[in-house]
């Protein structure tokens, strides 16, 4: 492409994330986290820097209009802004940070949840349908966002303001977007976690149990079994997909969930610890505290007087 080309394709683009980020900010009046009238879209505004929020990302898209954010997942850092964004295939602990943001120009970014077998028909409806396979990579990835994919995200975007439309066109437009999403080369490892029989599939599904049953003790030739794999690839592959062992990631959960509980005022620590599946309250402060910097009393008491 050349200069002129490449200046009109900027226009273009500049022109695409305005558009963008006038409706994020319309339908957004505060900061925080906004649900929208379309199932699985979601639009986010801060404007000030946070602190590392803990959470659990859904498989989803992420796309951000203005602003930046960084996301840890164990000891990997990912950061994306307006010409990149972030894809979860499966339900990972990460740690997020706005690290761009103010008053006069606020972060500002959408997030659109996948559901497996929507990816799984728009894999079989395409040409590019592919077989089970012993491939797996990283649960989280950011890429590049390309003209056709933007386009796609604006357009379910702009089904927000004339919510008469949704039921018809909503889907198409989610189809879309994750054909797009299909297309680009870093996401086939997003394919194989929808692909029935495929080692990232089976991953997932231990993914998925160790976010569901986190309290319970964790045994690993169990999870293994029911994988259909050996202990040794188990352990290889899911470090593969979520960059932690499994215990790593169920220490992880247990300890987010213990500091939600903790939050919401209504346990002590040590009913918090035998909640999420510690036997001992004195072992859970520590790691607790090496978890997220302070021990749970004075961390809960921090965290209050931040959102003062």
């Amino acid at each position: 492409m050349d200069k002129k080309g490449e200046k009109r394709m900027d226009e273009w683009f500049e022109k695409q994330r305005r558009e963008m980020l006038q409706i994020i900010e319309k339908f957004t009046p505060g900061d925080g986290t906004y649900n929208t009238e379309i199932h699985g879209l979601r639009l986010i505004r801060s404007s000030r820097l946070s602190e590392p929020v803990y959470s659990v990302y859904e498989p989803s898209l992420c796309v951000v209009a203005q602003g930046s954010k960084l996301v840890m997942l164990g000891k990997e850092v990912y950061q994306y802004g307006p010409s990149s964004y972030l894809t979860a295939s499966v339900h990972l602990p990460i740690t997020g940070q706005v690290v761009e943001a103010s008053n006069e120009t606020p972060y500002l970014s959408l997030q659109i949840l996948f559901d497996m077998n929507q990816i799984l028909g728009v894999i079989q409806a395409s040409a590019d349908a592919i077989q089970a396979g012993n491939e797996t990579s990283r649960g989280l990835k950011v890429s590049r966002v390309n003209d056709t994919l933007l386009d796609a995200v604006l357009r379910l975007l702009k089904l927000v303001e004339t919510p008469r439309d949704i039921p018809v066109l909503a889907p198409y437009a989610m189809q879309e977007i994750i054909y797009r999403v299909l297309q680009n080369d870093n996401s086939a490892s997003l394919k194989q976690f929808a692909v029935i029989g495929s080692h990232a599939q089976r991953i997932a599904g231990v993914v998925e149990k160790l976010n569901r049953e986190f309290a319970q003790p964790l045994r690993v030739e169990e999870l293994a079994a029911e994988a259909r794999m050996s202990t040794s690839s188990l352990y290889d592959y899911f470090k593969e997909v979520t960059g932690m062992s499994p215990i790593q990631f169920q220490k992880q959960i247990r300890l987010q969930e213990a500091r939600r509980l903790l939050f919401s005022g209504s346990i002590d620590a040590a009913e918090a610890a035998f909640q999420v599946g510690y036997e001992s309250p004195s072992h859970f402060s520590r790691e607790y505290a090496r978890m997220f910097g302070l021990p749970p009393v004075r961390d809960i008491r921090r965290l209050r007087s931040s959102i003062v």
